[in-house]
């Protein structure tokens, strides 16, 4: 008989990496997270039957227009999260500040960031979205947590990952060393593993950036992607940060969203997104940088902080960086 696979929360069990006070704190967590992914996953492939498509006419903290789904899937990670009773402070892309949970004291050891559905406006064409995860331990002494537990920079993160809804939906995570998939099994209700300690695919000549911003790029962006075209690059953009993340992992290649003359600090934000994935891509032998600086290194300055972000195979990442470094 064929072997079954783990699932995720038994995996998790079983390897939780550093940082834990206890390994069921992991494995507790990571299934929260999965758990929000499973109602997200759902309502995406019924999203045009339940007429959650487009916008709900708002916009978010930082100004991005609010899709339907964001609200869904917002609601759905806060709570998985606040019922595990591990978490003291939470922050999300879609709130301005610390998320507040009715009825529920966020005492636990652990702050929590994410995007609930990173490229959300790609539900109205059924393209790839995603959600984004970072876990810190705590810094500020018990009780209801704080803002000094959200900001800190990605090195002081002790896990992070990604939920990939596409043709499967694939959970993505990570304690620092390699990447482990999980896939959502529906005949099941639960991810299982189907993939362990999976690093950076390195060789492939591939980009993947928005080009219709170049006539705003600084100088060492539009001499980067200069070189990479005469190079023979080929360009792969989908449009959702986590899509083109998880398919540069496993077939190589870079994301870049360089800050422009219209948006010098970037429009990826550090805390939701890049620090998360420059985990994740660290952890898997790649780079992250915002053209000078490691993504982990920042400290974020505020909530909703933004960056530019360089993240995919080492080399790739350091060509780019000998742009920026030269001009």
């Amino acid at each position: 008989m064929p072997t079954i696979p783990p699932t995720l929360f038994q995996h998790a069990l079983d390897n939780p990496g550093n940082g834990f006070d206890a390994p069921t704190d992991y494995a507790i967590l990571l299934d929260a997270i999965a758990s929000a992914g499973k109602v997200i996953s759902s309502e995406i492939n019924r999203a045009a039957l339940r007429d959650i498509l487009g916008s709900v006419g708002s916009v978010n903290a930082t100004d991005d227009e609010q899709q339907k789904l964001d609200i869904i899937g917002d609601d759905a990670v806060a709570s998985a999260l606040a019922s595990t009773g591990l978490a003291c402070a939470m922050g999300s892309e879609e709130n301005e500040g610390l998320i507040e949970v009715e009825g529920s004291q966020l005492d636990g050891p652990y702050a929590v960031v994410y995007d609930p559905v990173d490229g959300s406006s790609n539900i109205d064409v059924a393209a790839p979205i995603g959600t984004i995860f970072g876990i810190f331990r705590r810094v500020s002494e018990s009780g209801p947590g704080l803002m000094s537990d959200i900001l800190q920079p990605g090195t002081a993160m002790i896990a992070a990952g990604y939920v990939l809804y596409g043709s499967s939906t694939i959970l993505a995570n990570s304690t620092g060393e390699g990447v482990n998939f999980y896939t959502l099994d529906p005949s099941v209700g639960d991810f299982l593993l189907t993939a362990e300690g999976v690093t950076q695919h390195g060789g492939s000549h591939v980009y993947s950036v928005n080009e219709g911003n170049s006539p705003n790029w600084h100088k060492p962006d539009a001499e980067w992607i200069a070189h990479v075209k005469r190079e023979g690059y080929s360009a792969r953009y989908i449009g959702a940060l986590v899509a083109d993340f998880h398919r540069n992992l496993q077939k190589g290649g870079i994301y870049a969203y360089p800050g422009d003359a219209k948006s010098p600090s970037g429009k990826i934000r550090l805390l939701f997104e890049s620090a998360p994935l420059a985990y994740v891509a660290e952890a898997a032998g790649g780079a992250a940088t915002d053209g000078t600086r490691r993504i982990l290194s920042i400290v974020p300055e505020q909530l909703h902080h933004r960056t530019p972000v360089y993240i995919g195979g080492k080399d790739e990442v350091d060509l780019l960086a000998s742009f920026h470094a030269r001009c």
